[in-house]
């Protein structure tokens, strides 16, 4: 009976997410993360400025940009891939605020991200939630000094409102304060350090695991190059090594997002090392491999090198139908290359790549995962993510601890007592709380 308390207890505890494991660094953090898979075009949905600071989305935002409901089996999925964390885009003010007077969020809401956090801490993935674009209320004015004030203060509350929801969550569980800030100066680059400045402190001094929470802050735009110019002081942290930086890698425009020729210049449907076409005018011309070598290699430098490793919040390039006349089949060849590179350089790197991916099965698209019937739509890109994972050593978890068989109890996750070291790898329960080992 005792034995079957204690599983019990156990798995309860492991139910609500709350075991005390904080000890790990961003750093350390980091190298679990690896690669990581974005829920794209889904909670962060919405009708844009008509829907600020009203409740008028609902529940059913989740399928305004896409048409798939999130479920178990989806995470379960996108983890069986590979992936070892997800990011959840969200938005808060844009459609589901049920009390504008003191910027209240639904509580259906929150119920309804919370429940896809679990969904994902059930698969065994880290988890990112954010203040993502949201209708563009704040990223939007960044630059404007005199909405600081204000904009502040909402900041404030929408956070406090998330950081009470998931204090007891453990360091599975990251917290990042903004998305794309729309900074490209000096000026509004100390701006956009006052908004995470406020961010972090509305978190430190939230309670529970909120205290050792591993947070993530925006570089301006998320523009290595903006980044790496104006991010030289950061905002300060009462954590120690607890925090990490972010930027999105979309590079080339002309490969990765542009739709037609311009007078400047042509698209580029061909990128990378033996991909270009004889006598096509869409071969890429500048930002191949070497190009993300040395972007890389700064945000390396300047933050990695520092304790402040690098999150990739987003990175993709669109497939394409090509026209006729083109080559379909270097086209491919071009958006695995590009995958693969970008995968493999930020990993080599101590950074965590996390694929932006939309559910849009249709072209072009950066969509990976066809979530509707749970299989794979783009295996140029799929295939790619395996190979650079492979190159930098594959995807298992590094002992992060040591998992004392000889003398202490330890459970695996389905609460079955291990005395010795069999079956050692991956997670266990150890005098209450979760430990890694291989």
């Amino acid at each position: 009976m005792k034995k079957l308390l204690t599983t019990l207890m156990l798995l309860a505890s492991m139910t609500g997410f709350a075991q005390q494991n904080m000890e790990l660094t961003a750093t350390q953090v980091a190298k679990l993360m690896a690669p990581g898979w974005n829920l794209g075009n889904t909670m962060e949905a919405g009708n844009g400025e008509s829907h600020l600071f009203t409740n008028n989305a609902g529940l059913g935002a989740e399928t305004y940009w896409q048409d798939t409901r999130t479920t178990q089996a989806i995470i379960d999925y996108v983890k069986a891939q590979g992936f070892r964390s997800i990011r959840i885009p969200c938005a808060w003010v844009m459609g589901h605020i049920s009390n504008a007077a003191d910027n209240t969020i639904d509580a259906a809401w929150m119920a309804r991200v919370k429940e896809i956090v679990d969904y994902s801490l059930n698969a065994g993935l880290y988890v990112v939630i954010n203040q993502h674009w949201d209708g563009g209320w704040l990223e939007n004015h960044i630059k404007e000094p005199q909405k600081l004030s204000q904009n502040k203060a909402i900041l404030t509350r929408i956070w406090q409102q998330i950081a009470e929801t998931f204090k007891d969550y453990d360091e599975r569980l990251l917290f990042a304060g903004l998305n794309e800030p729309n900074a490209e100066t000096q000026s509004a680059t100390n701006n956009l350090i006052e908004y995470e400045q406020t961010f972090i402190n509305v978190v430190r001094q939230s309670g529970g695991n909120n205290a050792q929470r591993i947070l993530i802050i925006q570089g301006p735009g998320t523009n290595i190059d903006h980044t790496c110019n104006f991010m030289t002081t950061l905002p300060t942290d009462p954590a120690t090594e607890r925090l990490m930086i972010e930027v999105h890698y979309y590079a080339p425009w002309q490969f990765w997002g542009m739709e037609h020729d311009e007078s400047w210049g042509k698209v580029f449907y061909y990128w990378g090392e033996g991909n270009h076409v004889d006598g096509s005018q869409h071969n890429a011309t500048h930002s191949e491999e070497s190009y993300v070598e040395e972007e890389l290699q700064k945000m390396k430098v300047n933050f990695g090198d520092k304790g402040i490793p690098v999150y990739i919040g987003e990175f993709g390039a669109n497939w394409r139908v090509m026209p006729a006349g083109e080559n379909q089949a270097k086209h491919d060849a071009s958006i695995k290359s590009h995958y693969r590179c970008v995968v493999q350089k930020a990993m080599e790197k101590g950074m965590v790549p996390v694929i932006w991916d939309t559910n849009y099965r249709g072209r072009p698209s950066m969509t990976i995962i066809n979530r509707k019937d749970l299989s794979i739509f783009n295996t140029y890109m799929m295939t790619a993510i395996k190979e650079a994972v492979e190159a930098v050593g594959g995807t298992d978890v590094q002992a992060v601890r040591t998992v004392d068989f000889q003398n202490d109890t330890v459970y695996d996750l389905q609460g079955r007592k291990h005395d010795t070291a069999q079956n050692v790898g991956g997670l266990y329960i150890q005098n209450g709380k979760k430990w890694t080992s291989r």
